[in-house]
């Protein structure tokens, strides 16, 4: 994600390399490391060093970052969906990892209504992982 007039904004996709030359958000609070190593890395792909700007808790703290133009950020695909705003441009990254996602519970305490989520999702979802 990139402010409506960055530069960047007008590209049909960026490179991870570009984290090298911006600033990014620097996530507080209880992350954890891989979940960070994966979405926002220390080290673009050629081991340049990724900056970390102001501290963010909330994804609209990062959302407000961004359209100020005091950071770029890299976020899954369902960012662009959910989080839409017009001053904010979201570009695909070609070259970035795909971005997997599970569901995850505690099962001493799982509930009829998780086991029907978990089998509506496992029905709706991609068979070749199963």
């Amino acid at each position: 994600m990139v402010c409506a007039d960055h530069p960047l904004a007008r590209q049909e996709s960026v490179s991870m390399e570009v984290l090298g030359d911006h600033i990014v958000p620097r996530l507080h609070g209880p992350v954890p490391a891989y979940w960070e190593a994966a979405v926002l890395p220390a080290r673009t792909p050629a081991g340049r060093p990724v900056r970390r700007g102001p501290a963010v808790t909330t994804f609209n703290e990062i959302l407000a970052l961004v359209a100020a133009g005091d950071a770029v950020c890299t976020v899954p695909d369902e960012g662009r969906r959910y989080n839409a705003q017009t001053d904010v441009v979201h570009l695909p990254l070609h070259d970035a990892p795909p971005v997997k996602w599970a569901l995850i519970w505690r099962t001493d305490r799982a509930t009829p209504l998780v086991r029907a989520l978990t089998q509506a999702a496992t029905d709706c979802g991609d068979s070749t992982t199963r």
